[in-house]
C-alpha cells in the first residue's frame, strides 16, 4: 500500500505535460491540465526500493520487460521528466550513480564490442549509407541524414585546416567514414583505431575496395598502445565518453604525445555542461562503462596535458534531430530487427535513442566540439573562423 502511495506521488510530480497513468488495480489518473499527451500503463507494481535505488535501471527494465507500456512518443514524455523540478531525474532522493568502474584495455575492448559488435547488418539497417554513428550536422533544414554526416565530416576536417600531404590519427576512427574522406578528398596520409572487429574488417575492406592503400591504414588496437610516429592531426569522435572517469587525464594525455609540436586535434564527444555524470541504465544496457564527462572537466584535463583551446562550439540540437532520424529509421526497419533480435532487445533500442534525444533536447547533456593545439592556441590557423565554412 505505501509503494503504491509513494509511487503516485512520483508520477504526480514528475511531468511537464498532461499524462495519464493507468495503475496495476486498473485505476486510472490523470496528471496536469488538457488532455493528455502521453499515456503510461503500470502492469505490475515497481517497489520503490528499487527507484531509491537506481531509478534509470528500474524504470528502463521494467520498460523493456512489458511492465510499463507508454502510448504516445517516449521521447516527449523523458524530455517532460527532465524539464520537471521535481521529477525523479532530478530529485536528488531518486537520483543515483553508479559506482566507479574499470577500464583497463581489457574490460574498455569488451564495452566497445559489446555495443559496436552487434553486427553491421544490424547498424546498415537503420544508419545512413555513410555508416556514420555520431552527431550529423544540419547545415540546412531539409539536409537528409546522409547528407548532414558528410556536412559533419567536413566541418570536422575543415577546422583542422589541413594540408595536402600531413598526418592525420582517427581515434575511434568507427567505420571509416571521416579518415578515408580525409584522405580521398584531402590528400592525407591516415591511420584509423578501434576496438571493434566487425568496424575494423569493414574499414581494411574500403580502403582496399577504394584504392587507398598507399594513405589509409586501420590498427585493430588500444588507443594507448599506438606505436607510430607523432601526427599533424588528429580526430576523436564519440570516443572519451568511453574512456572512463578515471582515464580522461591519459585520454587527453595521450592526443597530446601523439600530436607534433603545434599540431591540431578535434575532439567531438558527448559533455554535460553541469558536470560528469553516469547513467545506470545507459551503462548496464547500452554502454558498458560509459561516462559522459562535464565542460569543466574536459578543459582542464587539455590544459593540463599542454594543449590549449582555439575552439569551442556545441552542437546540442543537432544531436537531438539526428537520433530522432535514427528511430524514425529503426521504426520503419522493425520487422527486419525481428529476425536478429528479440522484442526486448527493440524495446531496449527503441527506448535508448528516444532518450538521448529527450537528454538532448532538455539540455541534460550536449555535444560539444572541442579544436584544440599543441602548443600556443591555433597558432598555426587562419586569424578568423571563416575558413571553416569556404568550400
Amino acid at each position: 500500500m505505501l509503494d503504491n502511495m509513494i509511487f503516485k506521488q512520483l508520477m504526480k510530480h514528475s511531468f511537464t505535460i498532461p499524462v495519464e497513468v493507468t495503475y496495476p488495480n486498473g485505476k486510472t489518473e490523470k496528471y496536469g491540465n488538457g488532455a493528455p499527451q502521453v499515456k503510461i500503463k503500470v502492469n505490475e507494481k515497481i517497489p520503490v526500493k528499487d527507484l531509491l535505488r537506481n531509478a534509470s535501471i528500474t524504470l528502463g527494465e521494467a520498460y523493456m520487460d512489458k511492465k510499463i507500456e507508454v502510448s504516445g512518443s517516449l521521447q516527449v514524455l523523458i524530455n517532460s521528466a527532465y524539464e520537471s523540478a521535481n521529477s525523479f531525474l532530478n530529485n536528488n532522493k531518486f537520483k543515483r550513480f553508479l559506482p566507479k568502474q574499470s577500464h583497463s584495455e581489457e574490460s574498455s575492448k569488451n564495452d566497445v564490442q559489446s555495443h559496436y559488435d552487434l553486427g553491421n547488418d544490424f547498424y546498415k539497417l537503420w544508419l545512413d549509407k555513410t555508416m556514420t554513428y555520431s552527431c550529423a550536422y544540419f547545415e540546412k533544414p531539409d539536409d537528409s541524414l546522409e547528407e548532414a554526416q558528410m556536412n559533419k565530416v567536413h566541418h570536422i576536417l575543415k577546422k583542422l585546416d589541413p594540408k595536402p600531404g600531413s598526418s592525420l590519427l582517427d581515434i575511434g576512427c568507427g567505420w571509416g567514414t571521416l579518415m578515408l574522406t580525409a584522405a580521398r578528398e584531402y590528400n592525407m596520409n591516415v591511420v584509423g583505431i578501434t576496438l571493434s572487429e566487425e568496424q575494423y574488417n569493414a574499414v581494411k575492406q574500403r580502403i582496399k575496395d577504394e584504392g587507398l592503400e598507399d594513405q589509409a591504414e586501420v590498427l585493430l588496437e588500444d588507443y594507448r598502445e599506438l606505436d607510430h610516429l607523432p601526427f599533424d592531426y588528429i580526430t576523436s569522435v564519440g570516443m572519451f565518453e568511453h574512456v572512463g572517469e578515471e582515464n580522461l587525464d591519459e585520454y587527453f594525455n595521450t592526443i597530446s604525445r601523439y600530436l607534433k609540436s603545434n599540431g591540431v586535434a578535434l575532439i567531438h564527444g558527448i559533455t554535460r555542461q553541469q558536470g560528469g555524470a553516469y547513467n545506470g541504465w545507459i551503462n548496464k544496457y547500452i554502454f558498458p562503462g560509459g561516462y559522459v564527462p562535464g565542460l569543466n572537466e574536459n578543459l582542464t584535463h587539455i590544459i593540463e596535458s599542454g594543449m590549449q583551446v582555439a575552439d569551442i562550439e556545441m552542437l546540442r540540437r543537432h544531436y537531438q534531430r539526428t537520433l530522432e532520424m535514427w528511430t524514425d529509421n529503426f521504426h520503419k526497419v522493425l520487422s527486419e530487427v525481428r529476425k536478429m533480435h528479440d522484442e526486448r532487445f527493440i524495446r531496449m533500442w527503441d527506448l535508448y535513442l528516444q532518450a538521448c534525444a529527450a537528454s538532448f533536447e532538455s539540455g541534460n547533456i550536449d555535444v560539444i566540439q572541442y579544436l584544440i593545439s599543441k602548443g600556443p592556441s591555433a597558432r598555426t590557423l587562419p586569424m578568423t573562423r571563416d575558413y571553416m565554412y569556404k568550400d
